[in-house]
């Protein structure tokens, strides 16, 4: 049985998340991704292996060493999947913005 873990289970955790920030910018071991964090590195390991499994980051081995790097094509489905609840609360937080200007206070004399 194979038990594929969601990609939105995978980002809702804080550590996961902060994972993802450090991999975006520049690949890294895991010894280096595990050197950010308070942590045991068994616990990191635990972690890349879930951001790993839902695609969102891909491994790639250099001689003993294995980079991470993050899935650029996998968080732009994410982000695709986001963007029209994106809109719908920019639209309403536009229209909040709207009333507040509006809006006068009563005077209380």
């Amino acid at each position: 049985m194979n038990l594929r873990r969601d990609v939105f289970q995978a980002i809702a955790d804080p550590t996961r998340r902060a994972i993802l920030v450090l991999v975006a910018t520049q690949s890294m071991t895991a010894g280096a991704i595990a050197a950010n964090f308070d942590t045991a590195r068994p616990t990191v390991s635990k972690h890349l292996a879930i951001l790993t499994e839902c695609e969102l980051l891909r491994q790639e081995q250099n001689g003993r060493e294995i980079h991470y790097h993050i899935n650029v094509q996998k968080m732009k489905e994410v982000d695709d999947f986001i963007e029209p609840f994106r809109k719908m609360w920019d639209e309403r937080f536009d229209k909040l913005e709207e009333i507040m200007k509006a809006y006068k206070p009563k005077e209380n004399d």
